[in-house]
């Protein structure tokens, strides 16, 4: 329910502020409009408080079951598709796609990063186009495929030699954490955008990457070899 499923603008969602995540505003426009059995909607800390509370306006909407979860597993399945070398659409559309299933991701070859993208899936995903295929991904995302969605010291982790784009939805308390991140980062750039990436964000992230690609010594090996500590720069 968190991407867009319906033919129906975002203003026909009236029953959360307009000043909110998009994401989750997405979620309503869709539970709303959709016909459902019962929604299962995460509000643990491998979600934020803003499901919780949307939960809570769902259950008082729906006369559907809205059941709320909290995921706290912490045995990792692994991210090779955060490594891989498949457009980074094609990834984030796999991650998410991969919630659905008990098993762990295909065992993709790892590619040698040359770009990062930090953050949790982007409503708009043709944010995504921007990057090379080489792009590896951090943040929330690589716990999605993890399934380990509350796991801090991985959605922490970023690799330092790899030019990174920490990006979080508007209005999302993640924006707290990949700003700070960006600002320790030595090659990192923070962005966040609403419904849909304006030009302007778009323009932002491409001088980032095309002026990184002119400044940065081609890789040679990849340093994001699997672990937390072997990309991890903020302890």
């Amino acid at each position: 329910l968190d991407e867009p499923q319906l033919p129906l603008p975002m203003n026909r969602e009236t029953h959360l502020p307009q000043v909110y995540c998009a994401i989750l505003r997405t979620v309503m426009l869709n539970a709303m409009n959709m016909p459902l059995d019962r929604v299962y909607i995460d509000v643990g800390p491998g979600k934020c408080d803003c499901a919780l509370h949307v939960a809570t306006v769902l259950q008082n909407f729906l006369t559907i079951p809205v059941i709320t979860t909290r995921n706290r597993d912490n045995e990792g399945f692994g991210y090779p598709i955060c490594r891989s070398n498949l457009p980074l659409i094609e990834k984030l559309r796999a991650i998410t796609q991969g919630v659905q299933s008990c098993e762990p991701s295909p065992d993709y070859p790892p590619s040698v990063p040359t770009a990062g993208f930090w953050g949790v899936p982007p409503r708009d995903f043709a944010l995504l186009s921007l990057f090379p295929d080489s792009t590896h991904v951090y943040g929330w995302s690589r716990c999605m495929e993890n399934k380990t969605p509350a796991d801090m010291e991985l959605e922490s982790s970023y690799n330092p030699a790899v030019p990174t784009v920490f990006f979080a939805q508007s209005f999302c308390a993640k924006t707290a954490l990949a700003k700070h991140l960006a600002e320790r980062h030595p090659k990192g750039l923070y962005v966040d955008c609403d419904v849909n990436a304006g030009s302007s964000v778009r323009a932002k992230i491409e001088a980032f990457l095309e002026l990184s690609r002119n400044t940065s010594p081609v890789p040679t090996a990849s340093t994001d070899n699997g672990g937390p500590g072997d990309d991890h720069a903020t302890g």
